[in-house]
């Protein structure tokens, strides 16, 4: 449970006004005090993530986030960061008391979720001070199309029962994506090619990597690792050939090489990119890449906040590959973490590239996606960008003929 990447558990956000007690209601599911609990509304400033286990789900995330009704400047700017929660948001929670019901800045939050289409749990908090009838509460159930659970966050009263109903609609709703798991067949054997990142901490694999590993492991498939260095020698040594070869995109160009033409060969990224997003959008970005002239601006996103060093793929490699291409100079930004542009802001690049986003759940991954498609933005991940100028794209993506012959 500690060691599940944020990335990979269910985001669980809870919404509500001011002193509805949404952080009383975060330290009851989690039976500890993690969320600052006061008498003063306004307490929750910044989303706060608290990573926990509700069985059987597994692993989660819970977002406390601040009042829906914060005022001032300030407030409004903490409204705007709780509504950028919901990008991330895989089950919503609306708090509500017992006393005051459902106001209007519920049902504006309600909207926006709906709209969404994020699953929804309703609590009903403060029953131990004000009994509200049964009734009403029906009639929230039948108006909104979610259901409610009566609860008292400080006496714990109704706490099991809000988690029995949040891991019913979670598993309604659980669509259950594979890395790598559709493509391969029990004790296939699965080559992965993974150069020592000198971005990866000391003694351990990139995540992708690991995540690959596991998706193998779960489907009964033989996973093999090597170096690109040693790849032809663990090639030949195979005791029969295997379904897949699975590369790192930076040494794409020399796999590409090594990986006989009758082995199918692609990358983490481009397995990654369907994981997290949708795929066919970033195909299409990099169709638009032989558009770019010199002076033209390009947007480099990346989930995380890792240290840079000489060589860095997206502050470094990524940049002179681009201005090669396109015979000149290029002005290029970079968000890093949980940054990304407001519309208007996009509209001022001619190009995203994006990181793989393996520190993003796949809910944001696709919302970054889906506002460069929205906004017509051309946008493109490091793995289908390398693999496009190094001319092994179109390789890559034999695992998928769909998408190859759109590339075509």
């Amino acid at each position: 449970m500690q060691n599940t990447p944020r990335s990979n558990r269910l985001h669980i956000a809870i919404f509500g006004k001011r002193n509805a007690g949404k952080s009383s209601l975060i330290n009851a599911l989690t039976n500890q005090d993690i969320a600052l609990v006061s008498n003063v509304a306004g307490t929750t400033t910044d989303p706060v993530y608290k990573a926990m286990e509700i069985l059987p789900i597994g692993p989660v995330v819970i977002i406390d986030t601040a009042g829906l009704d914060d005022k001032g400047d300030l407030g409004t700017l903490r409204i705007k960061k709780t509504i950028e929660v919901l990008n991330k948001t895989e089950l919503a929670v609306i708090v509500v008391t017992a006393k005051e019901g459902i106001t209007d800045f519920d049902e504006e939050m309600i909207l926006k979720i709906k709209e969404k289409k994020i699953p929804m749990v309703g609590v009903v908090n403060k029953v131990d001070a004000y009994e509200l009838d049964k009734n009403i509460i029906k009639t929230w159930e039948r108006k909104y199309g979610f259901p409610f659970v009566r609860v008292s966050a400080v006496n714990k009263e109704g706490i099991n029962d809000l988690k029995e109903k949040m891991i019913e609609i979670a598993n309604m709703e659980k669509h259950e994506k594979v890395i790598i798991g559709d493509l391969i067949e029990p004790n296939d054997f699965v080559v992965l090619v993974t150069p020592i990142d000198k971005a990866a901490p000391k003694g351990r694999m990139i995540l992708p990597q690991q995540q690959t590993i596991r998706d193998i492991i779960d489907h009964g498939a033989v996973a093999i690792v090597t170096r690109e260095t040693e790849l032809k020698e663990t090639l030949a040594n195979l005791g029969k050939k295997p379904k897949l070869v699975v590369t790192d995109s930076q040494v794409f160009e020399r796999v590409n090489e090594d990986t006989p033409k009758d082995l199918t060969l692609t990358s983490f990224s481009i397995l990654f990119a369907r994981y997290k997003g949708e795929l066919k959008p970033l195909i299409l970005g990099a169709k638009k890449i032989k558009n770019l002239k010199p002076g033209d601006k390009v947007l480099i996103c990346e989930g995380c906040t890792h240290h840079r060093q000489d060589g860095d793929i997206g502050r470094d490699k990524i940049p002179k590959w681009l201005e090669n291409i396109v015979g000149g100079k290029l002005y290029f930004e970079w968000t890093s973490g949980t940054k990304y542009p407001e519309p208007q802001k996009m509209k001022t690049f001619d190009l995203i590239i994006h990181c793989g986003g393996c520190m993003l759940n796949p809910k944001e991954m696709e919302f970054r996606i889906n506002q460069a498609v929205k906004n017509n933005m051309p946008i493109v991940n490091y793995g289908v960008f390398i693999g496009m100028v190094t001319g092994v794209l179109e390789r890559a993506l034999e695992p998928f003929p769909e998408i190859k012959e759109m590339f075509k």
